[in-house]
């Protein structure tokens, strides 16, 4: 029996591919496809896994909230919405606090909800003639409220507010332009650019410092200062007692190729 039902998970080495599976509806936000997804970005901290790739199946990424969905959530009481919000929120955070390396294999639309899993990922890889981005909540009378808090925290200023409130959709290049996606890559060679590129970060950086590091990029956001000096010390202390730190340092010192 398949463990999922709109999601695809596969492993490929170090590497967990995570396909949204509901081309037929552009991979649109339901609650079984936000709770599947959760429970697949669980099965990737598997000790052998170091990085997930997402992606959409089909011709989209993801196309914002399920049209059903939305007609559903009009209908719900303020304790309802508020419950259904959560879990959205909670895997938007799981996503962007993950300890591994996470990458948007972006080949098609991602809209509102599915621009905002996108940019939870640590890396944007978009196909240069499909891709499009946009948060077009407020052009349905609703807000980017979630997204926006993922969104703000990638890319700021004018090119934030805009996207947020004028609801427009850019297309790859745009995307890079502004920071929102990493890579505009040909669309026929968008899934050999994106394992390569996961297969280098696998191979040139340590797992232990990759951990360390979201762990902090997700802290020292909100801290002054002064608190994050105090914290960047005791951070920079722990890491230096990991196997990792002593293996890559030797290895340095040997002028040794460090093999991760």
């Amino acid at each position: 029996m398949d463990l999922f039902k709109q999601v695809l998970y596969e492993t490929k080495g170090k590497i967990a591919l995570i396909t949204l599976n509901r081309p037929e509806k552009r991979n649109a936000l339901n609650p079984e496809l936000i709770d599947e997804l959760d429970k697949a970005f669980e099965m990737a901290m598997d000790e052998n896994i170091r990085c997930v790739i997402l992606t959409g199946a089909g011709n989209s990424f993801c196309a914002g909230a399920d049209l059903e969905y939305l007609q559903k959530i009009s209908n719900l009481n303020s304790y309802e919405n508020y419950a259904d919000a959560e879990k959205l929120a909670q895997l938007y955070k799981k996503i962007f606090t993950f300890p591994k390396i996470t990458i948007a294999m972006v080949n098609g639309f991602a809209l509102a909800g599915g621009c905002g899993l996108a940019s939870v990922c640590d890396f944007v890889i978009a196909s240069k003639e499909n891709a499009k981005f946009g948060y077009t909540e407020t052009r349905i009378g609703f807000i980017p409220a979630i997204v926006m808090t993922f969104l703000i925290r990638r890319i700021t200023g004018s090119k934030a507010r805009e996207l947020l409130i004028r609801g427009n959709i850019i297309d790859a290049d745009e995307a890079v332009k502004i920071g929102l996606a990493n890579y505009s890559v040909p669309d026929a060679d968008l899934k050999n650019f994106t394992f390569q590129f996961a297969d280098e970060l696998i191979s040139e950086t340590s797992s232990e410092s990759i951990k360390f590091v979201k762990e902090m990029l997700s802290n020292v956001y909100f801290m002054c200062l002064g608190s994050a000096i105090e914290y960047a010390k005791g951070m920079n202390s722990i890491s230096r007692l990991t196997d990792d730190c002593k293996k890559g340092i030797n290895a340095f010192l040997k002028k040794e190729k460090i093999k991760w």
